[in-house]
């Protein structure tokens, strides 16, 4: 029987891996452990510190070299298989959920950039030596005496997490990754992540393993965290962007080479190693969204904007489909998200659906915005995502204006601008989803923009393509009273008239578009002629439009 060498500090995951290797774990590799026999060596790097998650580098290094060195003086094959960890895709509000083995997200986190480093100088010097490198990246494993940031946090009675985030974690069972192991040692080479694709958010996780959770602002925290850390007593400051923002990441490669597929949820694996007890497991959206969260405003704070602040009437509302796909194209005013959330409300009030808007990062990136973005339903805009959401059958949201539409000054408001790359067309496409425009007139009055200011502190801080000046500032959280009007108009069947492989042909994305485009741009146009006042009267005359009562519409 093929013998196989395990190398890492002892702990149950250890104890775990050599009863599913058959091989008792060693703290430190040598070359004696090197047999004729040996066919795999399984290496588990042991962390800086305590309270450090950065992989001890130069122990990592002389594995590596001691390895090499007696693969170089024994001759033959061996496969080594290197326990790297998904943090390697540092916590970021960039993001977008689920991200696969080659993106690189950002390289100026201390964790993230520890793990990459480890990567690269341990993988070059094996492979230099002649062994068949396989790397994995598990997400944090769900273990009680685990010792990383998140096991310490799970295991406690009060944890210390970040006011206005709950980002989705992904945790992953020991048993998991005992098997994931097993198929490395077989498989074919590769990098491969290791995460269930069911994730659970911080709070449900905290709540899971009870845990109190101790929410403290971020800024506040961490001056007192970075000197807390150099006396040893707290983690380092940059641990706590795991429970900010997510570092989730896909498991589809390891599925579709390895055939591993992890039999157990996040959820599970908390319940398991820190909550104890059976029955049901809470369910949570892939990327945060809480249906209890949307409908406890709409009764609230949704329903007085929609039905009394803003007044808004509507028109159009048959043509959103009551079940299926389609691609809700619309046009972004008055700098804050208030159009898109109204329309959200809207259609979650009136239809009983949610529609999934694609936004920019910058409005997950600080406190509270991030979580009220995220439990609403908002997906980081990209490709995978639009996918996502479409192939489940999903109404997608989308501004294809792009975040210049937000910044849009007030004289040109009722301009379009330019639709980017025509992406929402390429993704209703090649979703076989119709297209769904629909205008509002009427939100570009609560922060009427007057002057845009450029500024690079804005651009790295908020990520703002602009400063916007206007007669509310610099309180943009104060919106403007006006009556709004929103009209959905006839969808356009586009699945119908094109096949899937018509989001490749450039041309036919443009005429698409184009058509769009105009059809918005009628409908903007001939509601502004209808539009008497900025704060009065109804554009829909002749037309069907609710009435005052909350489950019926807007006074007009």
């Amino acid at each position: 029987m093929a013998r196989i060498v395990l190398v890492g500090s002892p702990d149950s995951l250890m104890d775990l891996l050599a009863e599913r290797l058959g091989a008792g774990p060693v703290p430190a590799f040598r070359a004696d452990l090197l047999t004729e026999d040996t066919a795999a060596v399984v290496f588990r790097p042991a962390p800086m510190g305590r309270k450090d998650a950065r992989p001890d580098l130069a122990a990592a290094q002389r594995f590596a070299a001691g390895c090499a060195d007696a693969l170089l003086a024994r001759g033959g094959t061996l496969r080594v298989v290197l326990l790297s960890s998904a943090a390697i895709h540092a916590p970021s509000h960039h993001n977008p959920g689920y991200v696969k083995e080659d993106e690189r997200l950002r390289d100026d986190h201390p964790i993230g950039s520890a793990w990459r480093e480890l990567e690269e100088k341990v993988g070059e010097r094996l492979a230099a030596a002649g062994a068949v490198v396989t790397v994995l990246r598990p997400a944090p494993v769900a273990q009680r005496d685990g010792a990383d940031y998140l096991c310490r946090l799970l295991r406690g009675k009060v944890a210390l997490v970040a006011a206005g985030y709950d980002p989705i974690l992904q945790l992953l069972h020991p048993e998991d990754l005992a098997r994931a192991v097993c198929a490395a040692v077989e498989g074919p080479p590769g990098t491969y992540h290791v995460a269930p694709a069911s994730g659970i958010s911080v709070r449900g996780a905290l709540r899971l393993a009870g845990t109190r959770r101790l929410a403290v602002e971020a800024g506040v925290q961490r001056p007192l965290r970075a000197l807390a850390s150099r006396l040893g007593w707290a983690d380092p400051p940059a641990q706590l962007d795991a429970v900010r923002h997510s570092f989730t990441v896909s498991g589809a490669r390891i599925e579709q080479q390895l055939g591993f597929v992890p039999q157990r949820g996040s959820a599970e694996a908390v319940r398991d190693a820190f909550g104890g007890g059976a029955g049901a497991l809470p369910a949570f959206d892939p990327h945060g969204m809480d249906e209890g969260y949307i409908d406890a405003y709409g009764r609230t704070l949704f329903r007085f904007l929609h039905d009394r602040y803003w007044r808004i009437e509507w028109q159009g509302l048959e043509n959103v489909p009551r079940e299926g796909r389609a691609v809700l194209t619309g046009i972004h005013r008055g700098f804050m998200p208030w159009d898109g959330v109204m329309a959200m409300h809207l259609l979650r009030r009136e239809t009983g659906r949610v529609v999934r808007f694609l936004i920019h990062p910058c409005l997950i990136k600080h406190p509270f915005l991030a979580n009220y973005m995220i439990k609403l339903g908002g997906v980081v805009a990209c490709q995978e995502n639009a996918d996502w959401v479409l192939q489940g059958d999903g109404l997608l949201g989308m501004f294809p204006e792009g975040i210049n539409g937000a910044f849009t000054l007030y004289r040109d408001a009722y301009k379009l601008g330019r639709f980017g790359r025509d992406e929402y067309v390429k993704m209703a496409l090649r979703n076989r989803a119709p297209l769904l425009p629909f205008v509002t007139v009427g939100s570009a009055e609560i922060y009427p923009i007057l002057y845009r200011i450029e500024s690079k502190l804005v651009k790295r801080v908020f990520e703002w393509p602009y400063l916007p000046i206007a007669p509310t500032f610099p309180f943009p959280g104060l919106p403007l009273p006006s009556k709004w009007h929103t009209r959905f108009l006839e969808p356009i069947p586009i699945h119908e008239e094109h096949p899937p492989e018509a989001a490749d042909d450039p041309r036919t994305v443009r005429r698409i578009s184009a058509e769009v485009r105009a059809r918005m741009e009628a409908a903007i146009q001939e509601m502004r002629a209808r539009r008497k006042s900025v704060f009065f009267g109804s554009v829909f005359e002749g037309a069907e439009v609710a009435a005052p009562e909350p489950r019926k519409g807007a006074a007009v």
